[in-house]
């Protein structure tokens, strides 16, 4: 029996985009978390907790389109047609983002509050943008004869809006958990506070998207709802409460890893309900990773080389990680 390359591929660019999600979103949520942190000494100590980090984050984005582009062509066509604006967006917020981080730690005591504010402008941009793009996905785009047939602005719906919104709270979430595990003292005290209403917010938003995409969408309240797959799928939404159940019970305790791990678990099952809703369409509604897969010849020779990558830039992540593990404190720092 042959390898099934399309679903190979599509597994992924799904682990991929998952660590996008979870690597890059604590440092977006520090962006986030900035105007709830009006002490220049706990700002510093925010952008030190990722300082050795943040650009690193950003391989998976690079590597989940590169993939996209490889293994499915019709769908990052179609995909990219229909969100350039969200994406450009999102784009024109990391670069942003990016510049005031490093011009913060060089710019004189006058120019500080400026690269605040673009640090802070440039993490709502682009993490705002990521959930627009990911509420036009869910819902679907408009494809005649291989090619978008939407308009300029279908990405724009409440639904999106929406999306958009929970994003920000779900980063920002990552956020608060990361900076409890990194940080000390009077800062982490504030973490954990902004920590449950945050949590309560995200869990508000996972109640709301799993009752309105079902409802918007009837082929996938079938799927989530017809018999036996509620019987299986009923363990999602269960783990989801235990979860957010843990959470801020670690948060109200003395823990410092466990709420950040308890949040990336959260996110993670956002993340399988979303692909249980979606499985097996790339491009929503109706094609799926076989339709919109490459030719075999070519998803196998890219196959190389990904297979030859990844474990790669597993191996330099997990020891960056390693390298810089411990709390980060006050007048501490990596410039």
């Amino acid at each position: 029996m042959g390898i099934d390359l399309p679903l190979l591929w599509a597994v992924i660019i799904g682990f991929g985009l998952m660590m996008y999600v979870i690597m890059d979103g604590f440092d977006l949520g520090i962006g986030i978390l900035f105007p709830f942190v009006r002490d220049r000494e706990e700002r510093d100590v925010m952008i030190n907790s990722v300082a050795p980090v943040w650009d690193g984050n950003e391989t998976w984005l690079v590597l989940g389109g590169a993939a996209l582009l490889a293994a499915f062509p019709l769908a990052y066509a179609v995909i990219l047609s229909a969100l350039y604006l969200p994406l450009m967006l999102m784009l024109a917020g990391l670069i942003w983002r990016g510049v005031a981080f490093e011009f913060r730690f060089k710019a004189d005591e006058s120019h500080k509050p400026f690269w605040d504010k673009a640090f802070i402008w440039g993490s709502y941009i682009a993490t705002f943008s990521q959930g627009l793009a990911l509420g036009a996905f869910i819902n679907g785009f408009d494809v005649r004869d291989g090619a978008y047939a939407g308009g300029l602005f279908d990405w724009l719906s409440p639904f999106s809006l929406f999306t958009g919104i929970g994003m920000l709270v779900a980063y920002a979430l990552l956020g608060t958990t990361w900076l409890v595990m990194k940080t000390e003292g009077r800062l982490q005290r504030h973490m954990r506070q902004l920590g449950r209403p945050i949590t309560l917010a995200v869990l508000a938003t996972i109640v709301i998207l799993s009752l309105w995409t079902p409802f918007a969408h009837p082929d996938i309240a079938a799927r989530w709802f017809a018999l036996p797959n509620l019987f299986f799928f009923a363990p999602v939404p269960l783990l989801v409460v235990l979860a957010t159940w843990l959470l801020l019970k670690t948060l109200a305790s003395e823990t410092h890893a466990a709420p950040f791990i308890l949040s990336l678990a959260l996110l993670f099952l956002g993340y399988s309900g979303l692909a249980i809703s979606l499985w097996p369409n790339i491009i929503p509604p109706a094609i799926s990773i076989w339709e919109a897969a490459s030719p075999p010849q070519s998803l196998g020779f890219t196959l190389v080389g990904a297979l030859f990558i990844i474990p790669f830039i597993l191996a330099y992540t997990a020891w960056s990680y390693y390298v810089f593990r411990g709390k980060v404190k006050v007048g501490e720092g990596y410039h």
